[in-house]
């Protein structure tokens, strides 16, 4: 029985825990993150729970024989909106576990 008190302690941790990742994931859906393609051509942005927020695209661009090249700017611009959305998720998803010190109960 002596490592009961331990079990309550990490799991009133653990709750607090998720508590803190549900807060910053609320938070992070709020953030956005801003990515373009073709020099500016084709502009996305994206928020943090990964949703695509808006697409401009540039007039000047959108010719119906340079349709596929419009379909690729999108596609990049869309790509790189969502890899620096992701980023800025893990980045402060690492700040918050970082400093952590959950004992894990066998390795103590």
């Amino acid at each position: 029985m002596k490592g009961m008190p331990n079990m309550g302690n990490l799991l009133k941790q653990a709750q607090q825990f998720q508590d803190k990742v549900a807060k910053l994931q609320e938070e992070l859906g709020d953030r956005t993150m801003e990515a373009s393609a073709g020099g500016g051509m084709v502009t996305v942005v994206v928020n943090g729970k990964q949703e695509i927020l808006s697409i401009n695209i540039d007039p000047e661009v959108v010719d119906p024989e340079e349709l596929e090249m419009l379909q690729d700017l999108v596609i990049a611009a869309v790509n790189d909106g969502l890899s620096r959305a992701k980023e800025m998720v893990n980045q402060e998803m690492g700040k918050l576990t970082s400093g952590m010190n959950i004992p894990i109960p066998g390795l103590m």
